[in-house]
Formats: structure tokens, sequence, C-alpha cells
């Protein structure tokens, strides 16, 4: 089998030197195999073994070229076949040539063509060896020729065939890697535009709030010590908290794959209240306004909803120029919808705002298969609305998160 592997890896990397050994090797078992008391029918004169020499370099020496032109080469061989059938014998090795080049045909051109081709050129020799024969025209020996050149156009079709089927299955196999590579490309950046959320949303709220209480120590510092230190106490509060949010954001990206249950920080609406009193310290008041029955939501929704309630707030807080804003939370037969609105003057275009706020609340919303809007309140103001499904979809819309991750919005307001 190794032998038959390096004969074969050797043909293909010289095929015309092959070709050319399997064509001497066809001529010689031709003049071999010749017996010594054949005559010629026509001209009974000549040496039929120089007749044969002659009349095989037609026949085999095209074999050389009968990878670069099989229909060609075919065309030679069939022709010079049939013309020594004329005066020779019409059964033998001669038909080797033949065969061969009927075979590469089928086996490399386009299906049609080959069978065309192939089975004009078994039905011409099959015609030519019956009719020239010297047997009975009954006889089964008179089927000698069409039966070798059906043969090598079945195996030819087999062989076509069967390349065919190969390249398909490596092509399904190259796609099938090219998928998983674009695959594991997408949730890479998947998971990076979720860690930048995060971290934007960790280190935005909590160094929106540090910036406050330093301003108001700042500024107490000298006249009223004692709600300076107050204030100072807030941003040590609020340094630890945004600390402890990026360890543990921070060691969900160091574990490795043996861990099978990450624990992966996911604050939710439980802590809202935290939330609220954190910016009540900030100068920051917020209604609440509860609608329905509050129900158990999923974890991927919990999480969303506590991020854009947060985001939203840090963003009344740091650009709407107002200490007051309301927040609702409706609980609805499908949805939960979330309202933030503010009544002050804002601005379209916060200094040093980047309006990856609202990029990411927006993206927030979609990956979980809710919707987003944002913008000026019917009042005045600046107003956030989310609706987020109480039960997920099976299937979440990828377009709609990339399409939005790249349209930036055209109103800033409360964007970090």
């Amino acid at each position: 089998m190794e032998l038959f592997r390096s004969c074969r890896a050797l043909a293909r990397a010289h095929p015309y030197r092959a070709d050319g050994l399997l064509a001497v090797v066809f001529y010689v078992v031709t003049l071999v195999a010749l017996p010594h008391h054949q005559t010629l029918r026509d001209w009974s004169n000549l040496n039929p073994r120089v007749v044969l020499a002659v009349a095989g370099v037609p026949v085999f020496v095209p074999l050389i070229w009968r990878r670069r032109y099989p229909v060609a080469v075919l065309g030679v061989v069939v022709a010079a076949t049939i013309g020594y059938m004329v005066i020779g014998p019409v059964r033998g090795p001669i038909l080797l040539g033949s065969a061969v080049a009927v075979y590469t045909v089928c086996s490399t051109v386009e299906r049609r063509l080959a069978l065309a081709v192939g089975w004009l050129s078994a039905i011409a020799l099959g015609i030519t060896s019956w009719d020239r024969s010297p047997d009975a025209w009954n006889k089964s020996v008179n089927a000698v020729a069409f039966a070798w050149v059906a043969l090598a156009v079945a195996v030819g079709e087999a062989v076509r065939s069967r390349r065919a089927f190969v390249a398909a299955i490596e092509e399904r196999a190259r796609r099938a890697e090219h998928t998983r590579e674009e695959e594991a490309r997408r949730r890479v950046a998947e998971e990076r535009m979720r860690i930048a959320r995060e971290l934007h949303d960790i280190v935005g709220h909590h160094i929106a709030l540090i910036n406050v209480q330093a301003g108001v120590a700042s500024h107490l510092l000298d006249s009223q010590p004692e709600l300076a230190r107050a204030a100072l106490a807030h941003v040590r509060e609020a340094g630890r908290s945004a600390l402890s949010e990026l360890n543990a954001t921070v060691s969900v990206l160091r574990q490795g794959d043996e861990t099978d249950t990450p624990v992966e920080p996911a604050p939710g609406l439980h802590q809202l209240s935290s939330l609220l009193e954190s910016f009540d310290r900030a100068g920051l008041r917020v209604d609440l306004l509860d609608e329905g029955e509050p129900r158990q939501v999923t974890a991927a929704v919990d999480l969303t909803a506590y991020r854009i309630v947060q985001e939203s707030l840090t963003n009344v807080r740091k650009h709407a120029g107002t200490s007051a804003a309301t927040l609702r939370l409706a609980y609805r037969r499908d949805v939960l919808s979330i309202e933030v609105e503010d009544d002050g003057p804002g601005s379209s275009e916060p200094a040093g705002g980047s309006g990856y706020g609202l990029i990411g609340m927006r993206e927030r919303a979609a990956s979980v298969g809710g919707s987003f809007r944002a913008g000026p309140g019917p009042d005045g103001g600046f107003r956030v609305r989310v609706e987020l499904p109480l039960a997920m979809a099976a299937q979440l819309s990828r377009v709609n998160v990339a399409r939005t991750s790249m349209v930036k919005p055209s109103v800033v307001n409360g964007s970090a």
C-alpha cells in the first residue's frame, strides 16, 4: 500500500514522465503480444510487426499529453486504432490506448461531454471491430472491443464521481472550519462589548459619585468640616463599591475552562434601593414609581434593567443640570417597562461625552430582545424608555445589535 501511494504521488509530481512511461509500456506489450503467425488482410506482403510498430506510434504516443488535452488525444487515439483495425487484428492490446484515453476523458471532463465522447468512441470501436472481425457476426468475441472501451467509460465516470464527492466533502469541511472561526471571532467581539459595557457602567457610575462628593468635600472643608467629612465618607464608600465590582469582573475574566459555574458580577433590581440611596447622597433625588405586581425575571433581564437604570441616572446627574429625576417601573403582562425622566435643561452634546452611554444601553436592551428609546421629553428634559421581555426569546436578534451599535444617537443628552 505504501509503495502504491509513493508511486501515485510520484506520478502526480511528474505527470508527463509517468504518462510517457505508461505509453512506452503499452507500446512494448502490444508489440510483444502480436502472434508470430499473424498476417494482414490487405497488403499481405508487408511485415505485420512493422505495420504494428508504425501504427502503434499514433495510438500510444499521444497518451503523454492525455491530461492536458484529453478530448483531442482521445480523437487521435481512436482514429489511429480504427485505422489499424482496417488492415490488422481487431482485438488485442492495441485497444489499451483507446481505453486509457476514454478513461481520462470520462474522469476529468464535464460529465455530459465525457459520456457523449466516451460512448461515441466505444460504439465506433465496437462497430469497426465487429465489421472487420474474421469471426461470424453473432460470435460474442466480437463484443470485446466494445466491452473494453465501455468498461473504461464506467471506470472513468466512477472516478470522476468519487473525486467530485471528495471535493465536496473537503469544501464542506473548509466552510465548516471557516464558520467556526467566524463564530469564535463573533463571540470574542460580543464578549469584548459586554465587558466594555460592564466596565463603563461600573466605573462611570461610581466615578461620577466620587467626583460629586469630592467636590462637595472640597467646598465645605473649611466652612463645614463635619459635612465635608461625611462627603469624604461617601467618597470612600463609593470607591470601595467600585473596587469590589471591578474585582468581581476581573475574577470572571481570570477564570479558566475548568470552572463550570462561574460567579459573574450580576447586580439586579433587588439592589435598586441601594442604588437610589447612592444617588441621593450625591445630590440627585429620585422618585420611584412602581406599577403592577413585581415578578421574577431572568438573570439577564434583571442585570440589564439594573444597568440601564444605573446608567440613565448617572447621565442625569452628570449632564442634565437638575437635582431631581423620576424612575418608573411598570410590570405588565409580557414586558418590564423602565422609564427615567428628568426636567433639566441638559445639553445635546455634553462636554467630554462620548455617546457610549446611550449606545451601551441600546445594546443591552437589544441583547435580551427588548427595545430602547431616548430623546427629549414632552415637557422638556430628557427621557429614556426601555421595554424588556419578562421571558427572553429563544433566539436573539444579533443583526439589530450590530446595526444599532454602529449608529451614534443624534441626541446624546445623558451619554457618558
